[in-house]
């Protein structure tokens, strides 16, 4: 939404007391925005910590799904939730390197737990996990992409890690080659420069979804 330059230099104009009101109504209704605001302006955690105890969080969560999943559909619902909340902590944050390192502890955990069975659900089409997987993989790599080369060596293990657990299973690898994943981008750690471009261009094909 776009708005007027009337309506900004009213709402400038307005008392302290009216802004304080407004904005506390505003918060109440965007969570979000609140818990954001609450974590730069009170909480005494760094974004390291956070980062921390979401990891043993994401940990514990990956452990509890796995257990207790009885399909594979059951497992990906799971899995989306799991990640929508790593989104929104980094929303808080603003954890860039914790977007990119949580995701793989995420998608390294489930593998570690999930993967000799992925492909032997009894009810339930397992593919639509494995692109799932893929396209979470795919952006991942986009991400460290956009950021400062130096950061690729903090992530290199992780990522090795990620190409060995998706090579061995055969469902992921025959996912990955579909939706132009190569994972040896992943065990060498070596990043296409276009990997953005690849990203769009595979999207417009309707692959990643």
């Amino acid at each position: 939404m776009v708005f007027e330059k009337e309506f900004k230099e009213a709402i400038v104009n307005l008392s302290i007391k009216e802004k304080d009101r407004l904005l506390l109504r505003l918060l109440k209704r965007d969570i979000p925005l609140a818990n954001q605001l609450y974590f730069e302006l009170v909480s005494t955690q760094t974004v390291e910590e956070r980062r921390t105890e979401l990891e043993e969080m994401v940990v514990k969560r990956v452990a509890t799904m796995s257990k207790h999943s009885s399909s594979i559909q059951d497992l990906l619902q799971k899995t989306r939730s799991l990640s929508g909340d790593i989104t929104e902590q980094v929303k808080i944050t603003k954890d860039k390197f914790g977007e990119v390192s949580l995701n793989l502890l995420m998608m390294i955990e489930l593998l570690k737990s999930n993967n000799p069975k992925i492909s032997f659900f009894s009810r339930g089409k397992p593919q639509k996990f494995a692109v799932y997987l893929v396209a979470r993989a795919f952006k991942v790599l986009v991400l460290i992409g956009a950021m400062h080369e130096d950061y690729l060596v903090d992530f290199k293990s992780d990522l090795e890690r990620l190409g060995e657990l998706i090579s061995q299973n055969d469902l992921l690898n025959k996912t990955a080659k579909h939706h132009g994943l190569e994972v040896e981008w992943l065990l060498s750690g070596e990043i296409p420069e276009n990997i953005k471009e690849r990203q769009d261009a595979l999207r417009k094909r309707g692959l990643l979804k």
